[in-house]
């Protein structure tokens, strides 16, 4: 199973886990790196010093590559930025922006730079500024969203630009990662699936609930405020889209979801905390650790893939 990604990256393997804010700390990022994919620890709003301590605990537990994910309307992505630079990480995601202010920085340390985009416009000029892949993530994810699927905006990203492509949202299985390398993806992100994992250490209660999700179960909330947010329903999302019926105002709606994350991956909180995952929760069944979870996505894609000359 190696492609473009896998050999740019220098991964056995091109599967990325999701960089999820309060999930993709070090135990998770080194789990999966050692199994062959490459494990992301999720800077979200943290400061620069929580995000070099994860660095370090991930390099004492491999020495494969991993990265982390930046979220640059985070107050402390400058310091961040600097972070990974110093500590030579190998890979860098990044969203909610445009890393363009930080390229050179990266180039010169010699990190591979690889953005989320929910657009081909977006894409091109990720190309145009220096970045090396790009995660074309479709509306199927679990967090922030935008509004084209998987299925539509894989192919179209993919003939736009000339890096590789990475898909991600809506993919569970060997199937999920087969559809994608047909759609024109060199490889997956996945982020669902990597929550429930031995090494995940996310609250039982969090993880129970993702296991116990069915096709239906998740929603969309913040499409008023232009920052939708795809996660499992309960009482908190119920709330919210009444309160978005109603008119609410962002301030109001903001309220109601602070901490909301935190509060169930932390604390367990799966009624009124923010149960983010994506619409393949559904598929997600058995809770099993990084490597043993790589390595059934591998089989069943090569069984899919088996006979297709390029993969071959």
């Amino acid at each position: 199973m190696q492609t473009e990604l896998s050999s740019l990256l220098e991964i056995q393997y091109p599967i990325i886990q999701g960089g999820m804010a309060w999930v993709a700390e070090y135990h998770l990022a080194a789990a999966v790196s050692e199994a062959g994919g490459l494990g992301l620890i999720g800077a979200a709003n943290a400061p620069a010093d929580w995000v070099r301590e994860q660095i370090c605990e991930v390099k004492k537990r491999t020495d494969r590559p991993f990265g982390v994910n930046i979220m640059l309307l985070s107050p402390h992505a400058d310091e961040v930025a600097k972070v990974v630079a110093e500590e030579e990480v190998r890979v860098v995601t990044t969203g909610a922006g445009s890393p363009e202010k930080y390229m050179e920085l990266w180039k010169n340390a010699g990190i591979k730079v690889i953005p989320v985009v929910a657009s081909v416009a977006l894409a091109k000029r990720m190309e145009r500024c220096g970045a090396d892949a790009v995660v074309a993530e479709g509306c199927e994810a679990g967090g922030h969203i935008g509004e084209s699927t998987t299925m539509t905006l894989v192919p179209q990203v993919a003939d736009a630009v000339q890096i590789p492509v990475i898909a991600a949202g809506g993919i569970a299985d060997g199937r999920g990662i087969a559809a994608a390398f047909m759609l024109g993806a060199k490889g997956v992100q996945m982020g669902t699936c990597f929550v429930v994992t031995n090494e995940s250490q996310v609250h039982d209660n969090y993880k129970e609930r993702i296991l116990k999700a069915k096709d239906i179960d998740t929603r969309v909330t913040g499409r008023s405020t232009g920052h939708p947010i795809r996660t499992l329903r309960n009482e908190m999302t119920k709330k919210y889209m009444e309160l978005e019926e109603k008119g609410a105002s962002f301030e109001e709606l903001e309220y109601l979801t602070l901490g909301a994350l935190r509060n169930a991956v932390v604390d367990g909180d799966v009624k009124n905390g923010s149960v983010m995952a994506g619409q393949i929760a559904g598929l997600v069944r058995e809770r099993i650790s990084c490597k043993d979870l790589i390595h059934r996505l591998v089989s069943e894609t090569d069984a899919r893939m088996k006979g297709v000359e390029w993969y071959d």
